[in-house]
Formats: C-alpha cells, structure tokens, sequence
C-alpha cells in the first residue's frame, strides 16, 4: 500500500519542499552576489557529504546480515564508528583550517573519506565495514566547511547563509533515508559505498572551482591563531550547552536507526521498499519546519521547546510500537519534525555565540561533539538493543531528551541567546 506512488514523484515533492525553504534565502536582496555562490556551493557540499554518511544508516542492519561477524553490537559499532574519528579529527581540523585556510583542509578531507569508502566498499567482514567507516570519519570536514561559509559572509547575513547550510543538513538526511533502501536495493551495500566514493569526488571538484576564495582574512595566520581558542571555545558555559545539544541530538538519531528498520520488518514492509516509509514522513516533517524557522526567527525558545517536545512525543510513540503501521509513521514524523529544526536551526546558534577569531575552532568542537553522540549512540545503542530491546532503546532515548531539556532551560532567556 505504501509503494503505488512512484519514487521519483516522491523525490520532486520532497526536493520542492526543502528548497522552498532554503529558496528564500538564496534569493534574498541582502545577500550579495558572493554570498549566493557562497551559500549554494557550501550547501551542495555538505549534502554530498552527509549523503555519504546518511544513505547506510537505514540499510546497514538490513543489508550487511551476510557480511561476516553479523550482530546487533557491531551494526551499532559499524553505523556509529565514523563518529568516533570525527570526533577526534574534528578539533585538530578546525584548528587548522583557522591556521592555513579551509580549503585546502576540506579537499584532504574528502580525499581521505572516499578512501574509507572504497575500504568498506571491498569488505567482507562487518570489522571490516566498521573499519572503513572509521577512515570515513577522518575526513573531517565539517567544522572547517562552517567556518568557511561564516568567512564567506557578512556577520549581518550569516544566520541566513547557516540556516540554508543547516537545512541542506536536513535535506540531505531526507534523500538518505530514500536514496539509500533504493540504492542498497539495487547496487548492494558493497555498491553503494562505491557510489559515496564517488560523490565525495565530485564535491572536491566544486570545492576548487565552485566556492569562493576568502579575501582580507586574517585569522589564517599562524602567528594569531593558537591552541589556546580550543581551551577558550571550551570555557564557554553557552557553547557547552549548544555542543551538549547537539550531543544528544545525534547520539538518538544514531540508535534509532538500529531499532527502526527492524521494527519495519516487523510490520512487513520488505527491507527494498523502506523508502515508501521513509520519504512521506519527510515530506510531512519539512513542511513544519517552515512554520518552526519563523517562530525561531521572533522566539527562539518557543520553537525550541516545541522542537524538543516532538522528539519525544515521536520517541514515545516508536517505543509503544503500535500494530499500525501509520500510527508508526505518525510517531516517526513528530521525531524527524523536531530533528531536522534543530538540525538547521543549531549551527546558525553557534556562529553567533562563538568567538570572531576562533569560529574553527568553536566549529570543531561543535562538531566533535555532534559526532561523538553518533558514535556513542551507535556502540550503546547496539548494546542495549542486544540485551534489552528496543523499548528500553527508545526509553533511554526519552530520559536523555528530558536532561536536554533541563539543559538549555537558560540557554535562551527572554528569546535571546544570553550567558546562563
């Protein structure tokens, strides 16, 4: 029932939905010609990117079940170890883009996660698929791509350029969680990590030729920047809190991914077809999040209590598993409805409270923390699924959410980003 709408027509309604959004912004009158360039080449990479990252989270546990050394721990490990490298590379990178320029950084990044796709790519033990998602994961790129856009842009239009950055974030998880099944389905897992060495070669071509050159930045010189913003960045009470955020966001989306697919087995939508679950519900998911970016633009504390509050009523409703496969959709929409605000909404936060000077490096941390929660969500979650289930998955999901709440209660006061 989910599958007589051809995918194609799914895909043009989700694309037409996402860049409504981002649209208005593009074509703003405050926004300069090099921002523009800016902002769709920067937004383009990122979705290469993270379509890279994204597109095996829904078929990992499906479709590696012939690999060698099979559980539900080490789809946990292989889904989440590309995080544990980010987080360690995250900070040097950024701190390094701040010394001698984003590019370069950017390029060599990519460079060495097509790498690790074409490991995994020729894998035939799951090890070894958690090995090339490592490698993955070095390629580091993220913070310095933040950093450059906020080069790229004048500080009065820099939460435009990063909301559109953060909504190619979410649009790019959308397409994933379709292209993916579609994908897998086709090419085989082996093919699909084939076809992320390959877009990753296609974003350092738009790199080098697509986005601009920084001019008059002063803060790549080695003599300015040192190693102590890292500790600086790391001392603010405002960026903790945002990096906690962002922590927890992922940690969730990661373990999901290990209970959801499953679920849907269970209730007999075939492993090819996951596609027809997934892209209506982020259809239904962007169309909220237009009227959420607007609240945020007058009372962002308002919009994100209601982002949060989603995460969990959506949460709440995957662990009760209903019999309906739509009362499961229902659930899994509140969850990506909430997910994709923050998601767009976060490193547009971030640009404005981190330090002019040390942006990379606030970038990196912020970064490191987004994910480490992916990678410590993809080892524990795998843990708790293999003891307990995905009640007691979805369950812990629900307590972390409510210490984020508690968390950010003074991050923003009285609609404004001020120190707690």
């Amino acid at each position: 029932m989910l599958t007589n709408f051809p995918i194609f027509s799914y895909i043009f309604l989700l694309q037409k939905s996402i860049f409504a959004s981002s649209f208005l912004y593009l074509t703003a009158e405050s926004l300069n010609s090099i921002e523009k360039r800016a902002t769709a080449s920067l937004a383009f990479v990122f979705v290469l990117r993270m379509l890279g990252l994204f597109m095996l989270m829904p078929v990992l546990a499906l479709y590696a079940q012939h690999l060698e050394h099979y559980s539900y721990i080490w789809v946990g490990i292989a889904i989440g170890a590309y995080g544990c490298t980010q987080a360690l590379f995250q900070i040097p990178a950024g701190w390094l883009s701040d010394r001698f320029g984003r590019k370069p950084i950017i390029i060599m990044g990519l460079v060495i996660f097509a790498l690790g796709s074409l490991i995994a790519a020729n894998a035939t033990s799951l090890y070894w698929v958690a090995i090339g998602r490592g490698i993955q994961g070095m390629g580091a790129i993220a913070a310095a791509v933040l950093a450059l856009a906020a080069d790229l842009s004048r500080e009065s239009q820099r939460t435009k350029v990063m909301a559109v950055i953060g909504i190619s974030i979410g649009m790019s998880f959308a397409l994933a969680m379709v292209l993916g099944p579609v994908l897998a389905g086709q090419f085989g897992l082996s093919g699909l990590f084939y076809i992320i060495a390959a877009m990753a070669f296609v974003a350092i071509v738009i790199v080098q030729w697509g986005v601009p050159n920084p001019v008059n930045i002063n803060n790549h010189n080695p003599k300015v920047v040192k190693i102590s913003g890292v500790k600086k960045v790391l001392a603010d009470n405002r960026l903790i809190k945002l990096d906690y955020g962002v922590f927890i966001i992922h940690w969730i989306m990661t373990a999901t991914f290990i209970a959801l697919p499953l679920q849907l087995l269970e209730h007999q939508v075939m492993k090819d077809q996951h596609w027809a679950f997934y892209l209506p519900v982020f259809i239904l998911s962007f169309v909220v999040l237009g009227p959420l970016m607007k609240i945020n633009r007058k009372a962002p504390r308002r919009a994100n209590s209601i982002a949060i509050s989603l995460l969990i009523l959506g949460i709440s409703m995957l662990a009760l598993n209903f019999d309906s496969l739509w009362l499961l959709g229902i659930g899994a929409w509140m969850y990506f409805s909430g997910f994709n605000f923050l998601e767009a909404s976060m490193p547009s936060l971030l640009t404005k409270l981190a330090p002019e000077q040390y942006k990379g490096s606030a970038t990196g941390v912020y970064s490191t923390s987004q994910f480490l929660g992916a990678f410590m969500g993809g080892v524990a979650g795998g843990m708790v699924m293999q003891s307990y289930g995905a009640f007691a998955l979805y369950c812990l999901s629900i307590l972390l959410l409510i210490s984020l709440l508690v968390c950010w209660r003074k991050l923003i006061v009285n609609d404004k980003a001020v120190a707690a």
